[in-house]
């Protein structure tokens, strides 16, 4: 190849990231006008915190460590997620929503599956006294209006990508269903079949997910899933609230008291919420079929791969 060959090609992949990226701060832009005509708060992010998100225990987590810090006596977290902040600010605001990076040290397996990154940022919300199907409703409606607004951006025609063609309400799965019907690997071949988005309810998961008190052994939260083997968009669940629960789980999965003691201290006068996350540059990366999440990045963080800065 050629020098001038070389030139041509970075400078047309640096084309198609303005492109990229052009759509993600619109892509931004509407996020946020969506949850502030919602009604919702916006939030700064903690970074730092006394108690974060175990991600476990799930048997789909690959998470090698949290990163801790020890800072004037006190022993921090770097976020995992914000989500045991989140139950304390509704209780204290109401309906918030947080741009929140995140930073999960994931294995280096993680490199290949497209949609893993060891640092993103997440458009977390939370909902005082809402249910699952309150915060699905919401999510729809985020999505018809983002793909309303987005269908005539300049970027889809510059990257030969067909704008998205959201068409809520979408179907709905218990992981029950979906395992009988793919195996226990259910998320990738679900997603491959499917032309749109799709709930999928029920997993045994976080402590601070809600077990039916109708159902016993099966939980109130729900995952999206996008279509054309993107997988999973968002997660979320209605809250524990209740004290004895809370500790029992803690318990029961091996987590060390000391990581949520100051979640533990707060955590008696918790009331019902529900919520969710999602990544936002797993949506970019759907909406413009991007073959790796890492492609959307104007500074890569995928796990196993050297970084630039």
């Amino acid at each position: 190849m050629s020098g001038a060959e070389a030139t041509a090609i970075g400078a047309s992949e640096r084309e198609r990231q303005r492109a990229r990226l052009g759509l993600l701060s619109d892509v931004l832009l509407e996020t946020t006008r969506f949850f502030h005509e919602e009604g919702f708060t916006q939030l700064l992010p903690v970074m730092l915190g006394r108690s974060t998100d175990p991600l476990g225990p799930d048997p789909g987590s690959s998470v090698l460590k949290t990163v801790e810090v020890d800072y004037l006596g006190q022993r921090f977290y770097l976020m995992n997620s914000m989500i045991l902040h989140k139950q304390f600010a509704v209780r204290d605001v109401g309906k918030v929503w947080i741009l929140s990076p995140n930073v999960r040290l994931e294995s280096a397996e993680r490199r290949g599956s497209g949609k893993h990154l060891f640092e993103f940022t997440q458009a977390d919300f939370e909902i005082p006294r809402a249910r699952g199907a309150d915060v699905q409703a919401l999510v729809e409606r985020y999505f018809a209006r983002l793909g309303s607004v987005l269908r005539d951006h300049p970027a889809f025609l510059e990257l030969e990508v067909e704008p998205p063609r959201f068409a809520p309400p979408w179907r709905a799965y218990t992981t029950h269903e979906l395992e009988a019907r793919y195996g226990a690997a259910w998320e990738e071949a679900a997603s491959h079949e499917a032309d749109q988005p799709f709930w999928a309810n029920c997993h045994r998961r976080e402590f601070y997910d809600r077990e039916d008190p109708d159902d016993p052994g099966h939980y109130l939260n729900y995952d999206l899933i996008y279509p054309f083997g993107y997988g999973e968009a968002l997660s979320g669940a209605e809250r524990e609230w209740d004290l004895a629960p809370i500790r029992a789980r803690l318990a029961r999965d091996g987590m060390p008291p000391a990581a949520f003691a100051a979640y533990l201290e707060r955590a008696t006068d918790l009331i019902p919420s529900a919520g969710a996350g999602f990544g936002i540059e797993r949506l970019l990366r759907f909406l413009v079929r991007a073959s790796h999440v890492g492609d959307v990045q104007l500074f890569r963080r995928v796990p196993g791969e050297p970084t630039v800065m």
